[in-house]
């Protein structure tokens, strides 16, 4: 198996979003009042032993800070009081809020990615961008030590109501407000990576949802975009959602329960990749790609997603992007609404985190062509095993409903992830059901041997340790 391609050693993140920093209204839980959406979402405790240990065990890592929220939200100066959100502000981030930020980042080993607000109170009375909350924020990180990684300038600015900008905006407002940023931040952090453009995939989102929420026209496609900043920018990124949530109108098709397994959702993400492939190569050559959120759904993913049913999805795109060479895939979220790694009321670990933690052990940062001969409904990813000299990290999904046989060709060590079914929230690995502890260790992720041949059960996934030789894989 050759090298195609190298991941950042972070590239799989996650995202606490600015709302569970300051505290707000956010995606309400199912099975609340009939039409409710949002609910009030107290300040996340990111002082938490239990969120910093769910953190530890995917390190390294970024932590991005941002979402729709962030885009309206007012950066407090120390020791300002502020009881309400000032005019053209959504909701308020104090000192002591950021300094949580900037000591859990420190504790998780995972450097910040954020966005700015570009809402109304952050703009002239000519509607132009200023740089008075970008350093605001810069400054409030600096005084404790801190440091911005990488940044988006806006976080989806297509979206243009939802977050909070002018509603005539356009992509000639947007190159003109992003000079003035750029050169902002070449001035005051300029080891700070400019990320963008940030807009959620325009390929594979539903027509009805594109009219309701983005900007008219294709006013601000990412091709408008990145033609006006692709040469300030460090790498371009975008989102991507396969779908939207029955939280905003969506959850047929193929973002339905049914299709979950389907070739058709489990590569939708490619969709997206290849046309922002065609647009870096065209317009930002050379630079790397960032996709910077992602779940299975927006508005707070279905309800299905904090299940096993969709640890399919999310490790195939991991598999899947970085055969692409995405250089990082950051998930949304670590511990909030049904897409989150963990429960948010009680950091219970979900499917997807066991995958993510599984994920982080075996599967390094350079990435092997897959194994010739997978045959049926198997898909098989290959990279250098990290605790491994010529080892080889294999990640093998099986969606379909019979026993897969992969041959290795050498031995090693597997771990099966099986489930009851797929929509619970318990999986198993090697039979036993892992667990985080009280004092932040995991229990039962221990590895079973194999010689040559790996049974993959019916619906299952299975990761694997290879003692390869690969030279590809030999530490220099």
């Amino acid at each position: 198996m050759t090298k195609i391609a190298e991941v950042d050693r972070r590239y799989q993140s996650y995202n606490i979003e600015m709302v569970q920093v300051t505290g707000g209204r956010f995606w309400a839980p199912y099975g609340g009042p009939a039409g409710e959406t949002h609910r009030y979402l107290p300040p996340v405790d990111l002082a938490s032993p239990r969120l910093r240990a769910l953190a530890s065990h995917l390190a390294p890592a970024y932590l991005r800070v941002s979402g729709t929220w962030a885009n309206s939200t007012y950066v407090a100066l120390e020791g300002e009081v502020v009881a309400t959100p000032p005019p053209g502000f959504g909701q308020v981030l104090t000192g002591s809020q950021w300094r949580g930020v900037i000591d859990f980042a420190k504790a998780a080993d995972a450097p910040i990615v954020t966005s700015f607000t570009a809402s109304a109170g952050a703009r002239d009375r000519n509607g132009q961008w200023t740089s008075t909350q970008a350093d605001r924020l810069l400054r409030l990180t600096q005084a404790v030590g801190g440091r911005l990684h990488a940044a988006e300038f806006i976080n989806e600015p297509s979206l243009v109501v939802p977050g909070g900008l002018p509603r005539d905006y356009g992509s000639a407002a947007y190159a003109r407000d992003f000079a003035v940023f750029a050169k902002w931040a070449n001035k005051r952090a300029p080891d700070m990576l400019l990320l963008g453009p940030g807009n959620l995939g325009e390929e594979t989102v539903d027509p009805g949802i594109a009219a309701k929420l983005m900007a008219p026209g294709g006013a601000m496609k990412s091709e408008l975009l990145l033609a006006a900043t692709g040469p300030r920018l460090d790498a371009v990124s975008w989102h991507f959602y396969g779908a939207v949530s029955p939280r905003c109108g969506g959850g047929n098709g193929l973002s339905s329960r049914d299709a979950a397994l389907t070739p058709e959702w489990l590569d939708r993400t490619l969709i997206e990749a290849d046309a922002m492939t065609v647009l870096r190569d065209r317009l930002a050559p050379g630079k790397p790609l960032w996709l910077t959120e992602t779940a299975q759904a927006a508005c707070g993913g279905s309800p299905w997603a904090a299940g096993f049913r969709d640890t399919f999805r999310y490790l195939n795109q991991l598999g899947a992007l970085a055969q692409r060479g995405v250089k990082v895939v950051i998930h949304n979220t670590l511990a909030a609404s049904e897409y989150g790694l963990a429960d948010p009321a009680t950091l219970e670990p979900r499917p997807n985190y066991w995958g993510a933690v599984l994920w982080r052990r075996i599967m390094g940062p350079v990435v092997l062509a897959s194994p010739a001969g997978v045959q049926g409904k198997l898909r098989s990813f290959a990279h250098c095993a990290p605790a491994m000299n010529g080892g080889v990290g294999l990640l093998l999904i099986n969606a379909g409903e019979s026993e897969q046989v992969f041959r290795a060709g050498a031995a090693g060590e597997r771990w099966i992830m099986t489930a009851a079914n797929l929509d619970t929230g318990q999986v198993s690995v090697n039979g036993v059901p892992p667990a985080l502890s009280p004092d932040g260790s995991i229990t039962g992720l221990g590895a079973a041997r194999f010689v040559d041949e790996i049974a993959v059960p019916a619906r299952s996934v299975v990761f694997a340790s290879v003692a390869a030789n690969n030279p590809h894989c030999r530490r220099r």
